[in-house]
């Protein structure tokens, strides 16, 4: 894919003035052929077809980093859905599995391995059970695995004693990294609608319906948005929607360019570019900040949705036109601990999780890296689960929470993650209760709409 010098020259400023980046070069890989006798000889296993599949995925990502000079920040891989290798296994064997993929990361030099994921949004099986029951010790004995837990779509409606049981385990993922905040969550997200094909973390699995293995890739450039729409300060709605799909436009072509660069390279299949608006806690790479060029005085005043609703849309019609494979979750982020214009928001008080969860309804996935009190109990924590697990099921749409209820820490601390995670400030959570809610249990049917054959 050839571009001409002006590109070329244009996308060299981005990167080295504006932040853009890819943001994760992804292997998707299906484990299903690894189920064996015993727990044991699966793990074996796991760790021998993962590092046969991605044992060169650092390296190649590395000299296209080089030959290009694109930086590519980090390096991932999503596996098959734990839970569809754990059998009749308990919890403990199921930390097993964690431990082989931990193992098998290490070996790879990945940065993150996803995949210790269950999807139970019409009900559990017995290994999908386990695996959940496991989450805060597997979390516990690893340091690049990612859980996910998929507990609603729009087909299926609301699995409700999912969605109780997820807010205890997301309380003892905190309680036993007490020591660091809570930050085993951070490695922690409960889905409604969770994408197959989602190469960043911590929810990506390799769906079912994937190919055995693939190479998604996730680009990333709010600082090259931001500085985009300084150029057309002033103007209309309509300029700035088309200001934006341009830009996307073009960061999509480079994401392209180094999937199709990597595939080729891995001799694995193309999957699919995810197009997502990824901060970080950088200065300059800011959702947060993009919105507030529209005019907002901060992040969180009133028409921060409406300005979030016309990025996230416009970033997708960008996408589309650069590749015919855009995918994922492709818009928007907006988590708090990553994006310092969010955090900033927060610590002035003009962003609170109720305002987050109304814009959760436009953009990409949900509530994310959202640090709350270490004494939020449980249902509450199920319940905020259950507002976005609605708000996916009604809209058709993927939500999430990645909720951190940090130990020890009341409103107003910050809880210090380090890296890409950045630092959270612990947000105010309502007092009043939701426990009898959360404890009737059962299934919240899915919508009128979701009968569409």
């Amino acid at each position: 894919m050839l571009m001409p010098i002006e590109e070329i020259i244009e996308t060299i400023r981005m990167i080295q003035e504006e932040h853009l980046d890819i943001r994760t070069v992804t292997m998707g890989i299906n484990l299903l052929d690894c189920i064996s006798e015993s727990m044991d000889k699966t793990c074996i296993n796991i760790y021998d077809s993962i590092c046969e599949k991605a044992g060169k995925l650092v390296s190649v990502a590395e000299d296209i980093e080089q030959e290009y000079g694109i930086p590519i920040i980090n390096k991932r891989i999503s596996v098959t859905p734990m839970a569809m290798l754990a059998g009749r296994s308990d919890s403990e064997e199921c930390v097993k599995l964690a431990i082989a993929l931990e193992r098998a990361a290490r070996e790879t030099g990945v940065n993150f391995i996803g995949g210790y994921s269950a999807l139970v949004q019409k009900g559990y099986t017995q290994g999908a059970q386990a695996l959940i029951k496991s989450i805060p010790m597997a979390l516990y004995n690893t340091t690049r695995v990612c859980s996910s837990v998929n507990l609603a779509t729009t087909k299926a409606g609301i699995n409700m004693d999912a969605v109780k049981e997820m807010g205890i385990i997301i309380k003892k993922a905190a309680e036993l990294s007490a020591d660091t905040g809570g930050s085993a969550c951070a490695r922690l997200v409960v889905f409604a609608n969770a994408p197959e094909d989602n190469p960043f973390m911590a929810g990506s699995f390799h769906g079912s319906g994937e190919p055995g293995c693939v190479i998604n890739v996730g680009v990333s450039g709010p600082g090259v948005v931001k500085c985009a729409l300084e150029h057309v300060k002033g103007a209309d709605f309509s300029t700035v929607a088309d200001t934006i799909k341009k830009t996307a436009f073009k960061i999509t072509r480079m994401g392209q360019l180094v999937a199709m660069e990597a595939s080729k390279r891995l001799n694995v299949q193309f999957g699919i570019v995810d197009l997502s608006l990824a901060p970080t806690p950088a200065v300059g790479d800011s959702v947060a900040r993009i919105l507030e060029e529209m005019g907002l005085e901060r992040c969180g005043a009133h028409g921060t949705t409406a300005a979030l609703a016309l990025l996230n849309d416009a970033v997708k019609k960008g996408g589309v036109m650069a590749s015919s494979h855009v995918g994922g979750l492709s818009g928007a982020f907006i988590p708090i601990s990553e994006d310092e214009g969010m955090i900033q928001a927060v610590q002035e008080g003009a962003l609170s999780i109720e305002k987050l969860e109304a814009m959760t309804c436009v953009c990409s996935v949900g509530l994310d890296m959202v640090v709350v009190p270490g004494d939020t109990p449980a249902s509450t924590i199920s319940a905020i689960i259950a507002d976005e697990a609605a708000i996916g099921v009604i809209n058709n749409k993927t939500t999430a929470v990645r909720i951190i209820p940090a130990p020890g820490k009341k409103v107003g601390d910050v809880v210090e993650f380090g890296g890409l995670l950045g630092s959270g400030p612990v947000m105010k959570v309502n007092s009043f209760g939701s426990e009898d809610f959360i404890n009737r249990g059962g299934r919240i049917p899915a919508p009128i709409h979701s009968l569409r054959n």
